[in-house]
């Protein structure tokens, strides 16, 4: 996968820390060489996303991590939540709602994408990064741009801005190639960012081929018709008739701020935000951002202006370091390679943590941290794989995060017990598994920290099993699934973290970074 840096230097990240005591068909695979440069742009790539970004990284850039999202094959494979559409198949035997009318070929063709997201935290200056990771051809954006979401597809009048890269309105991205786009200024402070979503708008000219996409985004994003043309710059969403709670090409929103850290939340389902409440941004790690925010010194109001989305003041709110929370989480993803049972849809699991490591955690800018959920896939929905195997998995995974200076919270194992989700979520057997995993995770010297989400989450009369609270899925509505906790057990999850020894770990960590620097 090649990484194209227009034209900033990126930050690197830290140094370890500690929180707490301690015959299917495949979806397309990254490009393992691309064309070095595209045509829109005449920028040369990088070779690899080592030395680009997060821990080992250039150093001067002081870029974090503002919002992210895993891009996890190509569309339709994945498992999506609330998408508008005729039901129709993606493998033999699986079956999902399509975006017919929107996508009738499976790709974009000559039609503008606007893609909502939540900015974590604020600032002033930003870069927006689109993925073709998982392409098969070139796809082009002849324009492209960032503004404040009003409501719907319609933009806050005023806010717009035209992304560029290297200068130039259009890229493209050739078959496994990233891009940042050049910084754009817009002020924008921490606690208007949790007020405020950016709508990137994205026009893909000609053919897209297969679509680079997160498939479950709990987010509504909308598109035109195919054959619209460019509307990025369009402030009412008359022509954007067609929403989808997916994300298409866009992977991340970075802001440039010196007083800031990356935290990824690493994981499957249950980090995506499987059963939280669509557009209600209330996924563990958001409350866990919102947590941090609330209780951190001086966080008071401000905008998003100097030029771009405007709602007043500065985007920086006290001089105490903030941390961003970032999500990496892909429903259906596990720790191991070993893969589904026949009939499951293994392209819909995206690639294993391990596989994804470099992408999604290591190329972060200013990363200091990883929360790590999962295992759960690899024991109830994957090739039977015991204990023993996901923990070996986990040690391969804590070594590289080890050898970048990264710290590893880990995170345990909530309950699936009576689940009828899958082959085998919800089997003694599983249950067995998972307390093994849950019992290393809590005492080997493997994790910098532990974030206990087992104890948080299970029913004290049946530990196997979720709290009768916390399983209902408030997503799209009805009973819960037994695998999944809602709302109120994300908000229980959030509420392990002791935030002021997060806190003081982050900023030693910074502290060693400068030091090894």
């Amino acid at each position: 996968m090649k990484l194209r840096l227009v034209p900033t230097t990126l930050v690197a990240a830290a140094s370890c820390l500690v929180l707490s005591a301690p015959a299917t068909p495949a979806a397309p695979r990254p490009a393992a060489h691309g064309t070095s440069a595209s045509a829109a742009t005449g920028t040369s790539a990088a070779t690899g996303i080592d030395g680009a970004d997060g821990a080992g990284g250039d150093r001067s850039g002081d870029w974090v991590a503002a919002w992210t999202t895993s891009p996890q094959g190509v569309y339709p494979y994945g498992y999506t939540v609330g998408q508008p559409g005729t039901p129709g198949e993606v493998l033999q035997g699986f079956e999902q709602p399509l975006l017919t009318q929107a996508l009738p070929e499976r790709q974009a063709q000559d039609q503008t994408l606007r893609m909502i997201v939540h900015p974590g935290i604020g600032g002033e200056t930003w870069r927006v990064k689109l993925s073709n990771r998982f392409g098969t051809r070139p796809v082009t954006f002849a324009r492209a741009s960032a503004a404040l979401q009003e409501s719907g597809a319609r933009l806050v009048p005023g806010t717009s801005q035209p992304l560029t890269f290297a200068g130039q309105a259009s890229v493209t991205l050739q078959p496994g190639e990233e891009v940042r786009s050049d910084p754009l200024r817009a002020h924008l402070s921490d606690a208007d960012a949790q007020r405020s979503n950016v709508a990137i708008s994205l026009h893909v000219t000609g053919a897209s081929g297969p679509m680079t996409w997160h498939a479950a985004s709990f987010t509504t994003s909308y598109l035109t018709d195919p054959g619209a043309g460019d509307h990025t710059g369009a402030v009412g969403d008359d022509a954007f008739a067609h929403p989808t709670t997916s994300w298409f090409f866009v992977s991340g929103l970075e802001v440039q701020r010196r007083d800031a850290a990356t935290v990824v939340a690493l994981g499957d389902s249950i980090t995506d935000g499987f059963f939280s409440t669509v557009n209600g941004d209330d996924r563990w790690p958001d409350l866990l951002q919102r947590r941090l925010l609330d209780t951190r010194a001086g966080s008071g109001g401000g905008g998003w202006g100097g030029g771009g989305w405007s709602r007043g003041g500065s985007g920086r709110d006290s001089g105490e370091e903030v941390i961003s929370v970032v999500n990496q989480g892909i429903g259906g993803n596990m720790v191991t390679r070993v893969g589904r049972l026949p009939g499951g849809c293994q392209p819909c699991d995206g690639p294993s943590a391990a596989d994804r490591l470099e992408q999604d955690v290591l190329s972060q800018p200013g990363v200091r941290a990883v929360i790590w959920l999962e295992g759960i896939n690899d024991l109830g929905g994957g090739g039977a794989a015991t204990a023993e195997q996901v923990i070996a998995g986990m040690r391969e995974v804590a070594a590289r995060l080890d050898e970048r200076g990264i710290a590893l919270i880990g995170a345990t194992l909530t309950p699936s017990g009576g689940s009828a989700v899958g082959p085998d979520y919800g089997s003694a057997r599983t249950d067995a598994e998972r307390r093994e995993i849950n019992d290393f995770i809590r005492s080997s010297d493997v994790f910098d920290a532990v974030a206990d989400f087992a104890a948080a989450t299970e029913d004290p009369a049946d530990p196997s099993r979720l709290l009768p609270a916390y399983d209902t899925n408030t997503s799209v509505g009805g009973a819960g699934d037994g695998l999944h906790p809602n709302r109120a057990g994300f908000q229980a999850m959030a509420a392990t973290i002791d935030l002021q020894r997060l806190r003081d770990l982050v900023e030693d960590a910074a502290a060693a970074q400068r030091e090894a620097a």
